[in-house]
This record gives C-alpha cells, sequence and structure tokens, in this order.
C-alpha cells in the first residue's frame, strides 16, 4: 500500500462551525487522498448563520507556519483561502516567489456566505497585484470574480481580465447567479474552455467555496491535469452539498466524509 499521500500545503482561516475554512480543507483534502498541511491565517468568531468578527494572524507567524512545513515535506500544490489581511498577503507572496514550482489554487475568499467582508478594503487590490500573478487555478464565485475585476461588464469579461493579470485558468462558479442550474464556467488561454452545469439545490451552503478549491488542489496533487481535477471537483463538491446537512441554526453543511448523516 502507498503511504506516500500527497501534501497539500493550505492558508486559510479558522471557521469555528467546522463547514468552511481549515476545517472544510482538512475534510477534503483528506477524503480525496490527500495530506492537508495547515497555515492558519486568521481566528473568526462565525456560525453557520454569519461571521461576527475576525482577527488576522500576525503575518511573521504566518510565514514561520508555512516555511516549517515547506523546509520538512513535499508540498505538492498550495492552497489559499482566507487571507485576513494585506500583510499577510504579502506574506504569502514572498512564499510563492520562493516556491515557484509548486502551484498554487487560490479560492479568494472575501466575503462569508452572507456577505459579511473577511479582509480589508485593500486586499483586493493587494490580490490582484501580488497573487494572482502565481496563482495556477483562481476559483471566484460571480461575486469575487466582479470584485477582482470591476472593469469587466460581464463574468466572461471578468474572466479574461483575471487571466490578463497572470493566473493560468479561471473557473468562475454560478451559485450567486439567478439561473435555474448552477453553471460554472473555466477559462484558460483567453477562451472558455469548459462548462459544467449542476442541479440547483434546495438549500444555503456554508463551505462550498472552500470544498471546491481543496478538491481540485488535491486532484492536481494526485497528477491529474488541471481540466481533469477540476470537473473532478466539482462533481465531489456537488456529491457533498447534495448529501449535506443541518447542524445548527443557519446554513448547511457539505458532507465531505462520502455517506449520508441519519438526519436532515
Amino acid at each position: 500500500m502507498d503511504t506516500n499521500l500527497p501534501v497539500v500545503l493550505v492558508f486559510a482561516g479558522h471557521d469555528p462551525s467546522g463547514g468552511a475554512g481549515i476545517q472544510a480543507d482538512i475534510e477534503t483534502i483528506a477524503s480525496q487522498g490527500g495530506h492537508a498541511a495547515t497555515v492558519i491565517t486568521a481566528l473568526t468568531v462565525q456560525d453557520t448563520r454569519d461571521i461576527a468578527g475576525f482577527t488576522p494572524v500576525d503575518a511573521m507567524h504566518v510565514l514561520a507556519q508555512a516555511r516549517a512545513v515547506l523546509e520538512d515535506m513535499p508540498v505538492a500544490v498550495i492552497k489559499l483561502g482566507m487571507l485576513g489581511s494585506v500583510e499577510n498577503a504579502e506574506a504569502i507572496h514572498s512564499i510563492l516567489t520562493d516556491y515557484p514550482e509548486i502551484p498554487v489554487v487560490f479560492d479568494p475568499v472575501l466575503a462569508s456566505g452572507r456577505g459579511s467582508d473577511l479582509g480589508a478594503a485593500a486586499l483586493p487590490a493587494a490580490i490582484k497585484t501580488l497573487l494572482l500573478p502565481l496563482t495556477r487555478v483562481l476559483t471566484p464565485n460571480s461575486l469575487e470574480a466582479r470584485t477582482l475585476a470591476p472593469e469587466a461588464d460581464t463574468l466572461s469579461a471578468c474572466a479574461l481580465a483575471l487571466l490578463d493579470r497572470g493566473v493560468d485558468y479561471v473557473l468562475i462558479t454560478g451559485s450567486h447567479e439567478p439561473s435555474p442550474q448552477v453553471v460554472n464556467r473555466l477559462f484558460h488561454a483567453q477562451e472558455l474552455v469548459d462548462t459544467c452545469s449542476w442541479e440547483r439545490l434546495p438549500h444555503s451552503y456554508h463551505g462550498s467555496g472552500c470544498t471546491l478549491a481543496a478538491a481540485i488542489a488535491v486532484h492536481l496533487a494526485r497528477g491529474q491535469d488541471p481540466l481533469t481535477a477540476i470537473r473532478a471537483a466539482q462533481q465531489f463538491t456537488w456529491q457533498s452539498l447534495q448529501r449535506g446537512y443541518r447542524p445548527g441554526l443557519g446554513q448547511h453543511l457539505p458532507n465531505r466524509r462520502g455517506s449520508a448523516p441519519d438526519r436532515d
């Protein structure tokens, strides 16, 4: 039996509800055959309804966490989620430039599922300047895509603008759009290269974006090409949502463990 699981290094915030953030990444990566090494970027106060506040981890501590892992383990892919501060974006930029051979999957978390801000007003600009040029796969929802490319007048134009900033693949997810189905569109080399449509499920979900990006990261770490990895990750994410559950008073959580819960 092969015990050498591919390592995915995750930068993300801690979510006490367990629905999103670091816990979502760990569950996804483990369930898909990888090992998650984790760097905490922020401590949040949140439940399944919304976020009440957060405290970014000091950037020097973010750097120390990451370098400890990178000097010890053969990291195959780096996955970025909530950054928490411009200083953390700068710290992560320094890590990525030191390890340019490691592909980066970036879920640009700018707000909670209920719309609460998860970073400083200057963070989108820092992301565009420091991190997008170093990103292999970017997975914004439609709201995040418009925030990162405000000059664009359509989502396709947003994707092309993000590609112009150096991103290799842009997957814009459609869960926030008013369409009968959720339509995810993948762009690469200045064109639309893949479209996947998914049944729109009846609930609101906390942690779907984290699940998708982490699944892409682990499939890349296992050696799949980007298109195959992105398709497989969408399938896994939809299945996790389809068998999701509601442990609290707010949104449903993806069930990333592969079996249906005993109750709704």
